[in-house]
C-alpha cells in the first residue's frame, strides 16, 4: 500500500517534467480521467514511452502530454478541465470517463473541432451500459468511441435462447445501471419467458442472512427453485462473493446452472468462479487475439509493447481492464496517424483555444486531423482498432465458457463457442448431461449427395427418402451404437459450403453454423477454414485428390489384322515370299521335272509364286514339284511357314484379348505439364482451396500445383470450374475436359460407367481425410469418434468388398462385353480355335465367379 503513493508523486513529477517540454514538441495530447482510473494513466504513460522510443513511426519527433484527473460523476469539471488543456494547445484528447461526462466533453469537442477519443469506463469492473451519445451525419461530430457498443442484451438473448431458458433470475450489483438490460427484458417478455430481477447489496451476507429470516420454508423452496436457473449481471469480485455465499448457505443445488456475464472477467477470475461454483456455470467475457507466436506477443507491426503489458505471466498484464488495453491502442492510433500527416506533409499547428472567449474560433486543422484517424487503423493490444461511418468501433468479439455438470468443486472449464455482430454465436451450448447412451435423441443430419458417399437408395413418394453409402454406413452405425435416431435433408444449395464475402458460410457448412441442422455428413473433408467455424469427429476415411479423364475412342480398323506383327516384318514376310518363289522358278527351269505322259502341268514363274504362298498360308499348292533341289527348298520354307504362322497365331490372339490403351496422362505431374486438355475442378470447394493453397505458396518446391493453379483460376475460375460434381463428370463424358475431384468419387463413378468411358489418375499420397462435421463446441464430437474409431477397419474391409464386387460385377462385366462387339466386328478367317474360345469366354464371364450380370 506504501507504494501507491510514491507512484502518484513519481507520476505527478513526470507530467511536469513533459510540460516542460511541451515548447520542444509538435505534438501534444490531451488526457482526462475518472479519479478512479489510476491504472489507466499508468498504461497512458507507458504507451507514450514506449512510441517516444521508436524511432520508425514518429522519428525525431516526441508525444507531449497533460493529464488531468475529474470526478466522473461532474460534467462541469471535465469541462472545465478539457477548457484548459486546449488552452495549452493539444492535438487530440483521450478521455477515460463515465458516460455522465461523456456527452458534456462531446459537445465541446464538436465546438472546437478538437478530435475527442472517448474510452468507456464502468466502475469498478462492473458490466457497461450503453453511453447513448448522440450522433450527427453532419461533420462537426469530433467524438470517437474506442471502446464497441455495448452487445450485452444481444449475446445474453442469443445465449438463452440457445438454452432454451424458459424461467430464469438476473442478478445485478449496486453498481449497474439496470436500464443497460432494458432491451433484453422487452424481447424475452415478447417470447413469453418468466425472467425476475434481484438486486445484491454490498453486504451479501447481509443479505443472505435476511432471506432466510423473512422468507418462510416454502418461499424459500421456491426461491431456491428459481436459483436453478439465473443470469449474473456484476463485476467479478462481487460476483465471487455471491456465489460462495449461495454455495455455503446451499441455496443452489447440484442441477443449476448460471451464467455470469462481464466484459472485464480475465483468466485468474474464470479459475475462481469455476472453483467456487457447482453444477454447471457458463462464462461470457470479452476477448481479444493473441499471437501464437510466444515471441512476437510483445510486436505489433514494427512497434514493440511493453513486456509488463503483452506478457501473461506478468502480475500487471493479468489484471488490466479492458479500459487500459484500449488506452494504449489509442495512443498507438494517435502516433501512426500523426506519422501520416508528417510523412503527407499536411501537417497543422496546434492552436491555443480558448471556450471563455464569446467569439473564439475552432481549430483549423481539426477537421484533417479527424479524418486521418477515422480513416487509419492499427493492430494492438485488443485486436484490430478501426472506425466506422458513425465513429464507432465495430471490433467486438465475445468467448463463452463452460463447465459440465458436476458435484465436485474446481472442475474444468472449456471454450464452448464464440459470438460477434457479424455472424452471431458459432458454437453448441446444448443444456443436456450427455452419457454415453444417447437414446430418445433426435439429430437432424444434413448431407450433399456424393456417390459412393451419399445416395438415394428409395424414393418413395409420399414417403422420406432413405439414402445409403459409405457416409451413411458410418451414422447407422453409431445410431445403433448410441441410440439416437436422426433426420436427413440435403443442403439447399447442393454445396459442401465455403466463405462468403459477408463473412457467412453456404451450403453444408453453414446448415451447421447457422444451427439448422445438427451433423453434417457426405464426402466431406476435414479442412482447417472448416475447422475454423465447426468440429470434426476423427477422419473415418483417408482424402486424396483424383483426376477423371475419358478413355480415347477404339476405331474398328479392316487392316488390324496386320497388328500383331510389325510393317518392317510384313515387309521381310512378302520379300521372303517373292524370293523363294523366284528360286523354286529357277530351280525348275534350270533342272526341269520329268512330267509323265499326258501330263500339262507348266512350272511358270506365276505358279511358283502361287506354289509357296499357298504353302505358307497352310492351304497347300496346285503344282506338283519332284526335283531333289526343289523339295529340299520348300521343306526349309514350310518350317519357316510353321514358325511364322505360329507366332502370329499367338500374338493375334494377345492382341484381341487384352487391349491396352496407351494415354499420354498417368500422374498429376503429366496433367499439370500438358495445355492441350483444359482441367478444373468444382469452384470454391476443398479442392479448389486445397490447389489454391498449395499453387500459392512461395515455399513449395513442386512447380505442379502452381502449373494446375494457373489453368484452374483461368478467368477468375469461371472458365475450366464447375458448380457442381456432376456437371464436372458430364464435361469429361462428352468433351475435351479432366475433372480433378475427390479420388474416391471419381474411382466410383469410372467403374460405373455403363459406357466404360472412364479411367482416373491419382496421388497415393492421403494428407487429409474424411469426417464429421458438427456445430462448433458440439457435446457429440468426443463420443462420436470415440465410438466409431474402433470399427473403422471392418467398415474399410466391408467397402473394399464392395468396391471389389463393383468391379467385378459392373466394371468387368460392361468393359468384357464392349471388347467381344469389337472382336466381332473383324470376321477374319484366322481366329483362335473353338475351344481357345470357349476356355477364354470361361475366364472372362461374370458368371464364372458367382456373380450375376446386371
Amino acid at each position: 500500500m506504501e507504494v501507491f503513493p510514491l507512484l502518484l508523486v513519481l507520476s505527478v513529477w513526470w507530467s511536469r517534467t513533459w510540460d516542460l517540454a511541451n515548447a520542444d514538441s509538435i505534438i501534444h495530447i490531451g488526457a482526462i480521467f475518472d479519479e478512479s482510473a489510476k491504472k489507466d494513466d499508468e498504461v497512458f504513460r507507458t504507451a507514450v514511452g514506449d512510441l517516444n522510443q521508436n524511432e520508425e513511426i514518429l522519428q525525431t519527433e516526441k508525444i507531449t502530454f497533460s493529464v488531468t484527473f475529474v470526478d466522473g460523476s461532474n460534467p462541469f469539471q471535465a469541462v472545465q478541465e478539457a477548457c484548459e488543456l486546449m488552452n495549452q494547445g493539444i492535438l487530440a484528447l483521450v478521455s477515460s470517463i463515465g458516460c455522465t461526462s461523456a456527452g458534456s466533453l462531446q459537445s465541446l469537442a464538436d465546438a472546437m473541432h478538437i478530435p475527442h477519443l472517448f474510452i468507456q469506463r464502468s466502475t469498478a469492473g462492473t458490466p457497461r451500459s450503453g453511453c447513448g451519445l448522440t450522433r450527427s451525419n453532419r461533420n462537426d461530430d469530433y467524438t470517437l468511441s474506442v471502446r464497441p457498443p455495448v452487445y450485452l442484451n444481444d449475446v445474453i438473448l442469443r445465449v438463452v435462447t440457445e438454452y432454451a431458458w424458459q424461467k430464469f433470475i438476473i442478478f445485478y450489483d449496486s453498481e449497474y445501471d439496470i436500464r443497460g438490460i432494458q432491451e433484453f427484458l422487452d424481447k424475452v417478455s415478447q417470447q413469453g419467458m418468466d425472467v425476475a430481477l434481484q438486486k445484491v447489496e454490498n453486504n451479501i451476507n447481509k443479505m443472505i442472512t435476511t432471506l432466510f429470516d423473512t422468507l418462510r420454508i416454502e418461499e424459500l423452496n421456491r426461491y431456491r427453485d428459481t436459483l436453478r436457473r439465473a443470469i449474473l449481471v456484476m463485476n467479478p469480485a462481487t460476483a465471487k462473493s455471491f456465489i460462495t455465499e449461495v454455495v455455503e448457505t446451499n441455496l443452489v443445488a447440484f442441477d443449476c446452472h448460471w451464467i455470469i456475464i462481464n466484459e472485464e472477467i480475465n483468466d485468474v477470475d474464470v479459475q475462481e468462479l469455476v472453483r467456487r461454483s457447482i453444477g454447471r456455470l457458463t462464462i461470457i467475457r470479452q476477448t481479444f487475439p493473441v499471437p501464437q507466436n510466444i515471441s512476437q506477443r510483445c510486436f505489433r507491426g514494427n512497434h514493440r509493447i511493453s513486456s509488463t503489458l503483452c506478457d501473461p505471466k506478468d502480475p500487471f498484464a493479468q489484471n488490466m481492464e479492458i479500459s487500459n488495453l484500449y488506452i494504449y491502442d489509442t495512443v498507438l492510433l494517435l502516433a501512426n496517424a500523426f506519422h501520416k500527416k508528417l510523412e503527407d506533409r499536411k501537417w497543422h499547428s496546434m492552436a491555443s483555444l480558448s471556450c471563455i472567449r464569446k467569439n473564439s474560433k475552432p481549430w483549423q486543422g481539426g477537421r484533417s486531423m479527424l479524418e486521418t484517424i477515422k480513416k487509419g487503423g492499427v493492430s494492438g493490444l485488443t485486436g484490430e482498432l478501426e472506425f466506422g461511418e458513425n465513429g464507432g468501433n465495430p471490433n467486438v468479439h465475445f468467448e463463452i465458457l463452460g463447465t459440465n455438470y458436476g458435484e465436485e468443486l474446481g472442475r474444468g472449464v472449456r471454450k464452448l463457442g464464440c459470438w460477434n455482430p457479424v455472424t452471431g454465436l458459432n458454437g453448441s451450448l446444448t443444456d443436456k448431461k450427455l452419457e454415453n447412451n444417447m437414446r430418445g435423441v433426435v439429430l437432424r443430419v444434413v448431407t450433399v449427395l456424393e456417390e459412393p458417399f451419399v445416395m438415394v437408395s428409395e424414393n418413395v413418394l409420399g414417403k422420406p427418402k432413405k439414402y445409403q453409402g459409405f457416409s451413411i454406413d458410418v451414422l447407422d452405425a453409431l445410431s445403433n451404437y448410441l441410440g439416437f435416431n436422426y433426420e436427413i435433408y440435403v443442403a439447399p444449395d447442393h454445396k459442401y459450403g465455403s466463405p462468403q464475402e459477408d463473412g457467412t458460410w453456404n451450403g453444408l457448412v453453414g446448415e451447421l453454423v447457422f444451427k439448422r441442422a445438427d451433423i453434417g455428413i457426405s464426402a466431406l473433408t476435414i479442412t482447417p477454414d472448416r475447422e475454423n467455424v465447426v468440429d470434426f469427429t476423427t477422419r473415418y476415411m483417408d482424402y486424396s485428390v483424383g483426376v477423371l479423364l475419358r478413355r480415347a475412342e477404339k476405331t474398328v480398323d479392316m487392316f488390324a489384322c496386320l497388328a500383331p506383327f510389325d510393317l518392317s516384318l510384313w515387309a521381310c514376310i512378302a520379300g521372303t515370299v517373292l524370293l523363294v518363289g523366284l528360286l523354286v522358278y529357277l530351280l525348275n527351269w534350270l533342272n526341269p521335272p520329268r512330267l509323265q505322259m499326258g501330263s500339262m502341268t507348266s512350272t511358270t514363274l506365276y505358279n511358283s509364286m502361287w506354289f509357296v504362298y499357298g504353302s505358307f498360308v497352310q492351304q497347300g499348292g496346285e503344282v506338283p514339284y519332284t526335283t531333289l533341289a526343289t523339295r529340299m527348298m520348300m521343306g526349309a520354307w514350310w518350317l519357316f511357314a510353321l514358325i511364322v504362322i505360329s507366332s502370329y497365331t499367338a500374338n493375334l490372339a494377345a492382341f484381341l484379348t487384352i487391349t491396352r490403351i496407351e494415354t499420354s496422362i498417368q500422374s498429376l505431374q503429366d496433367l499439370s505439364k500438358q495445355t492441350d486438355i483444359p482441367y478444373g475442378t468444382v469452384l470454391d470447394s476443398a479442392v479448389y482451396e486445397h490447389v489454391r493453397m498449395k499453387g500459392m505458396n512461395p515455399f513449395e518446391r513442386d512447380s505442379m500445383y502452381s502449373q494446375m493453379w494457373r489453368m484452374i483460376h483461368r478467368s477468375n475460375g469461371s472458365e475450366n470450374n464447375v458448380l457442381e460434381s456432376q456437371a464436372g463428370i458430364q464435361k469429361v463424358k462428352y468433351g475435351n475436359y479432366a475433372f480433378v475431384w475427390d479420388a474416391a468419387v471419381l474411382e466410383y463413378v469410372a467403374i460405373n460407367d455403363p459406357d466404360c468411358s472412364f479411367y482416373t489418375i491419382g496421388n497415393t499420397v492421403a494428407d487429409r481425410g474424411y469426417g464429421i462435421a458438427l456445430q462448433h463446441g458440439s457435446p457429440y464430437r468426443d463420443v462420436f469418434s470415440q465410438r466409431y474409431q474402433p470399427s473403422l477397419p471392418q467398415f474399410h474391409k466391408c467397402w473394399q468388398k464392395t468396391r471389389d464386387f463393383w468391379i467385378r460385377s459392373e466394371g468387368f462385366y460392361y468393359s468384357w462385353q464392349k471388347e467381344q462387339h469389337e472382336l466381332h466386328a473383324f470376321k477374319f478367317s484366322l481366329l483362335p480355335s473353338p475351344m481357345e474360345i470357349m476356355q477364354r469366354k470361361a475366364q472372362m464371364d461374370p458368371a464364372h465367379n458367382g456373380i450375376r450380370k446386371p
